[in-house]
């Protein structure tokens, strides 16, 4: 089980700064607190359409959607944008009632779809990657997960603010996984521990990352994180992707997808870009199924001047020069 780190020491300017943005944040919460779940998500909704789809971050959104679906009309991709930031604003509002979020008790918020590829994964013994992306109201894949009985652990960024970060860590700890794993060094270390003791990770893997490997999503190379490829080459874990979606309201289906199959052919390097490569497809699908679902706003593809990082996307980049 995780424990919550204490709060670094910091500059009293830095300090200072943090404390009011934490103030604003927890401001907010208490006002979508007022409401009940249904009244903040629709409450949320209402300012995701009308407010923050009028901010200039949507042009972000719709160049996105532009390149991804040329064929889509103005109208079209307009319609995606606006369900997006309707479902981002229920979103925001749905982390002052996250402990409510449940696939149990007498309203329950939480379905999943195929159950039984959990069963027959969880039964194998190997470890098992819950692969997905920011969909719907992402915080939802490991709350059903640890709700059904996987055991396991849920792989997070932190955020800037360590007040706004230890709240949240609090909140999935309550209601999902309690091994709560900071994505570093040291959570790699026991994102590997918990895979060879054969347990679960939930792990999201729709973000740029300067430092990873360009695998095709829509036609062009994103920069993806290989580390959930190399540890299942390493482990032979199984990898499931699953998506979620909003139903309507503050309600939810997570869909389990079978394994993605890859036998390695035994070079290493090609073998982990080759199952980056297959897990974005599978991204790219789920995203496909249901485009206003992900969140088009992500800086996912890289941008004019960004440079390779990392050693393994500089020597596949050679090879193709080759």
């Amino acid at each position: 089980m995780s424990e919550i780190a204490p709060i670094p020491k910091m500059p009293f300017a830095t300090m200072l700064r943090y404390r009011v943005e934490a103030a604003a944040f927890f401001l907010l919460i208490g006002f979508f607190r007022l409401f009940g779940l249904d009244g903040a998500s629709a409450v949320g909704g209402w300012i995701g359409r009308n407010i923050f789809y009028r901010t200039p971050t949507s042009q972000r959104g719709r160049d996105n959607l532009q390149k991804a679906y040329p064929e889509k009309s103005s109208a079209e991709i307009e319609a995606i944008l606006l369900e997006m930031w309707d479902n981002l604003g229920r979103t925001v509002a749905e982390y002052a009632h996250l402990n409510k979020l449940s696939m149990h008790g007498p309203d329950p918020r939480l379905a999943v779809a195929n159950l039984d590829i959990v069963d027959k994964a969880v039964a194998s013994g190997k470890g098992v990657m819950f692969v997905s992306g920011h969909f719907a109201n992402w915080e939802t894949m490991p709350f059903a997960a640890s709700q059904y009985g996987v055991k396991g652990g849920e792989v997070y960024r932190p955020l800037n603010n360590p007040y706004v970060d230890r709240w949240m860590v609090r909140q999935r700890m309550a209601n999902g996984p309690k091994d709560q794993i900071a994505k570093g060094a040291q959570g790699t270390r026991r994102i590997f521990s918990l895979l060879r003791a054969g347990k679960s990770i939930f792990i999201l893997v729709d973000q740029k990352t300067n430092e990873g490997l360009p695998a095709p999503f829509f036609g062009r190379d994103a920069m993806t994180t290989p580390a959930p490829a190399a540890l299942a080459l390493k482990l032979n874990c199984v990898m499931l992707p699953a998506f979620n979606e909003r139903l309507g309201g503050a309600r939810f289906r997570l869909t389990i997808h079978e394994p993605i199959a890859f036998a390695p052919s035994g070079d290493h390097d090609q073998d982990v870009h080759q199952l980056t490569v297959e897990i974005t497809e599978r991204i790219e699908q789920m995203v496909r199924s249901r485009p206003s679902q992900w969140l088009w706003i992500h800086r996912r593809w890289p941008k004019p001047g960004d440079k390779l990082r990392s050693k393994r996307a500089k020597a596949l980049a050679a090879q193709s020069e080759a």
